[in-house]
């Protein structure tokens, strides 16, 4: 019995030495974000451990707190989109990106509200969260003038404000059509709200890939290979438990904060719709996004690279 004991506590010290031992990937992500659902089920199923590293979330404000902290260097890791990667390496500053969600929201109205098309928002108030380079407002804008249906800026009145905002005022009625970030759009379409036209739609009639992830990990491109591809590689396990197995959900949902069943369901839905399939990218999908970002934005939202930059995206070995 005690030479039991003193092999269970060996192994247990030598497996919290091995922990400690591992390196550390700080990745700083918004305290309320959505990637927290995956980052939680990593840390939760060690898969950091599994794949060689220690994963440190370091909480984040809004606005620029993310991007001043890697940029900085208090950080390894951070969350935003692929645009903004490809106008920082086009800067010249060495950086990855890993896939991390193709989710984008639409333009929800209230289901009596008599709003049923985009020609219908003449006149209208929009919220827009996100801002006026917002590049969901971006793709309906281009949308709408190339079906012929409307100058959405033009023909409506827009207001800009934070996602959690412009839900509020699309549910309290203050806006008459809000497009907002995706987990937002989830609890408004459960809440009663209706959906006139989606982003993926708008994307696939103006030419482009709505497979095309959006989101991702931004990696400090000095980091080491293995360790950027056992963040991949754990991201790719958590996803899978998110896809096919409801308990995974079960786990973290006093993070997801849902207020009934039916919106921790949309929530659900919409994370798993957000998905990317498979490991590699399509860089010339990517490449043809851009290029529409840059024309629709400018400068100001894709900095200097009008063209897809090299080398930008990370590779995991199957």
């Amino acid at each position: 019995m005690i030479r039991s004991l003193f092999i269970a506590a060996a192994l247990l010290l030598s497996s919290a030495s091995w922990s400690a031992e591992l390196p550390t990937i700080r990745l700083g992500a918004l305290a309320y974000g959505t990637v927290n659902w995956e980052l939680d089920t990593i840390k939760n199923n060690k898969l950091d451990e599994k794949y060689g590293f220690k994963l440190d979330v370091i909480p984040m404000g809004g606005g620029s707190a993310s991007d001043i902290a890697f940029l900085g260097g208090e950080i390894d890791v951070m969350v935003s989109d692929f645009i903004w990667a490809a106008a920082q390496r086009a800067e010249g500053r060495d950086l990855k990106f890993i896939p991390y969600s193709t989710a984008v929201g639409g333009i929800m109205v209230k289901a009596d509200s008599g709003i049923n098309s985009l020609k219908d928002l003449a006149g209208k108030r929009i919220g827009v969260a996100g801002g006026p380079l917002d590049k969901s407002w971006l793709i309906l804008q281009a949308y709408a003038k190339q079906e012929g249906l409307l100058d959405l800026k033009a023909d409506t009145k827009q207001e800009y404000g934070a996602p959690p905002i412009m839900f509020k005022a699309a549910m309290s009625g203050d806006i008459d059509g809000v497009i907002n970030f995706w987990h937002f759009q989830a609890k408004a379409k459960a809440a009663g709200l209706k959906e006139i036209i989606s982003v993926q739609d708008a994307a696939k009639s103006l030419g482009l890939d709505p497979s095309v992830p959006l989101l991702g990990y931004i990696v400090n491109g000095k980091m080491d290979t293995k360790l950027s591809q056992g963040l991949f590689a754990a991201s790719r396990d958590a996803k899978a438990m998110l896809s096919n197995d409801d308990a995974a959900f079960d786990a973290v949902r006093t993070r997801m904060k849902p207020k009934n069943e039916a919106e921790f369901e949309a929530l659900k839905a919409g994370f798993r719709a957000g998905i990317p399939t498979g490991t590699t990218v399509d860089e010339a999908a990517v490449d043809n996004t851009l290029q529409m970002m840059a024309k629709l934005g400018g400068p100001d939202l894709v900095g200097k690279a009008t063209t897809l930059p090299k080398d930008l995206f990370i590779s995991l070995d199957n």
